[in-house]
Formats: C-alpha cells, sequence, structure tokens
C-alpha cells in the first residue's frame, strides 16, 4: 500500500506503486509513475515521469519526462534528491546518485555522479545540423 499526505493532487492516470509515501500538499501529475517512492512536502511531479526506488526531499520540482533509472540489468539501486531541488525536463538520474539540496540539474541532462548542495549540472551532447540533409532520409 501507499500513503498519501493531505492537500494533495494526484493527476489522471497517475500510478502510486506499493511502497510510496506521498506528504502533504505534493503535486503529481498526469502519467506519472511512483513506485517505492518518498515525496517530500511540496514537492512537484509534472506529468510522463517515473520516480521509481527514489527519496525527495521537500519542494523538489520534478520535470516533465524525468526518469529515475533504478534498475542496471541485475538490481535496483535507490536516488536521494534533496530538499529544494530542481530537475529540469526529460533528465536522467541513473541510480545510485545523490542530488544535493537546492541543486540544478538542467533539462535534458543524464546524471551519473552525485552533486553537492546547490550545485548545477548540464549535460548534453552538441546537436549536429546538416542543412538541407533530410532529403537523404526521406527518399
Amino acid at each position: 500500500a501507499s500513503i498519501v499526505g493531505k492537500r494533495c493532487t494526484i493527476g489522471p492516470y497517475a500510478t502510486l506503486r506499493p511502497m510510496s509515501v506521498v506528504g502533504d500538499d505534493v503535486r503529481i501529475g498526469s502519467f506519472v509513475e511512483c513506485k517505492n517512492a518518498r515525496i517530500g512536502d511540496g514537492t512537484k511531479i509534472a506529468h510522463l515521469a517515473y520516480v521509481g526506488d527514489a527519496e525527495l526531499g521537500a519542494r523538489v520540482n520534478v520535470g516533465c519526462g524525468v526518469v529515475f533509472v533504478n534498475f542496471d540489468g541485475r538490481r535496483k539501486s535507490k536516488s536521494y534528491v534533496g530538499d529544494g531541488a530542481f530537475l529540469g525536463s526529460n533528465c536522467n538520474l541513473v541510480a545510485p546518485v545523490k542530488v544535493g539540496a537546492g541543486s540544478f540539474v538542467a533539462a535534458g541532462t543524464t546524471l551519473t555522479r552525485d552533486l553537492a548542495d546547490g550545485d548545477f549540472c548540464i549535460g548534453r551532447s552538441r546537436e549536429s545540423i546538416k542543412r538541407r540533409g533530410a532529403e537523404k532520409y526521406l527518399t
């Protein structure tokens, strides 16, 4: 069973799987899945996110499409996110990883190392644009 605190908003098609504990004043968007997760008071989890085997502090912002990557093919690992941290859209947190309080993970980042309190992390590959290169693939 899972436990949901007071004044929470849980979106349509959200799934709270067993052993999840949701604090007070939490907002969980549409198509979010939480499994074995502890979610602190005032945290917001946007739509289309997976929060598995994770502990999130208070007032954390989890952007659209964030995935807590908790399984390496053999075992499941846990991730920790400190109070007031910001996880931008489409981040992947590859467990086990710790995100310090007040840290900021930029959109599209795949995080594989721990962040200290207040750290900023961005890890995206640079796009390569081939002008008029689509024709090769579309014809």
